[in-house]
């Protein structure tokens, strides 16, 4: 089997798990408060990547970096589980899952313009058009195609989901000068989170969990959102010979998504949804077209 080809079963393995965390997001919120979702998951996602890290002979990595690299592992972790969480889990609790799970989809647009401050990149037309289809899918979904009266169902739901793209993208911008190993990187990150999560959780709902669907569904969470997803999509970045043809992967998981919501969590999918995420995925589509092209020109090269 080629590279690419492997590349591409690690990129659809993983899409079919991030297809299926917003049913679990719900599933988990309906007994839990999103702070004590979060330590369940956090702390299963900890377990997960450190038994990664001594199956794959790299646990000795953890203990071999420098001081200036654990303080940052504090300051991601702040960032990444515990803002990055806490703002997504507070979204899926006040909102639906077939519209909080689109429009965090829009964290790669704003990673682009983003981009554009942080890291010198050039802002193209193409990133602009990109923006003006994205966000009229976010305003369709937001309004449950109310789009004339601008009239939000929840505009706190609204925000903390955008808010938490703002914050997924300024952390990617920060791990553009992280040197770890990726997944050392992100162990040390949730561990260095996880007694803040802890700290707070116990201060504010308290750390009696009730086992049940909801607790499995927090777990599932931790297991497979946050760790092997994470660990499955690294292989296929590292694998792929055409990234852009593995990054285009990721559009079929928010309609694969709305299967899952339809048929698990029993939410009817309103005709503003589909509008919404089509234009969503249209407009991110867009914007890696330029990420595209350009690879392809090196590669005629």
């Amino acid at each position: 089997m080629t590279n690419q080809k492997q590349a591409m079963l690690y990129g659809l393995g993983t899409v079919l798990l991030w297809s299926t965390v917003a049913t679990a997001f719900k599933l988990s919120l309906r007994e839990l408060a999103p702070v004590q979702m979060l330590l369940i998951a956090c702390s299963a996602s900890v377990v997960v990547m450190a038994v990664i890290l001594m199956l794959q002979g790299r646990w000795h990595l953890v203990f071999s970096l420098s001081r200036k690299q654990y303080a940052q592992s504090f300051g991601m972790g702040l960032i990444n589980p515990c803002l990055y969480y806490f703002l997504l889990f507070g979204a899926f609790d006040r909102l639906p899952a077939q519209e909080a799970q689109p429009l965090n989809y829009t964290w790669a647009l704003v990673l682009a313009y983003m981009s554009v401050p942080f890291l010198g990149h050039r802002l193209r037309k193409l990133d602009i058009v990109a923006g003006l289809i994205c966000y009229a899918g976010v305003v369709v979904i937001a309004t449950r195609g109310a789009v004339t009266s601008l009239s939000f169902e929840d505009p706190l739901g609204v925000s903390l989901a955008l808010g938490s793209t703002v914050v997924w993208a300024s952390y990617w911008i920060i791990a553009t000068r992280d040197t770890r190993d990726p997944v050392v990187g992100l162990f040390l990150n949730f561990l260095c989170g996880l007694p803040v999560i802890l700290l707070i959780c116990w201060w504010t709902e308290g750390l009696s969990f009730a086992p049940g669907t909801s607790l499995a569904a927090a777990l599932y969470v931790g297991v497979f959102e946050m760790g092997i997803a994470f660990v499955l999509w690294s292989y296929a970045m590292k694998k792929a010979e055409n990234t852009s043809k593995v990054s285009n992967l990721i559009f079929i998981s928010p309609f694969l998504s709305l299967v899952f919501i339809y048929f698990i969590l029993g939410e009817h999918i309103l005709p503003s949804t589909y509008i919404g995420l089509v234009l969503i995925m249209m407009g991110l589509w867009i914007q890696q077209k330029k990420v595209k092209d350009r690879e392809e020109a090196l590669n005629l090269g």
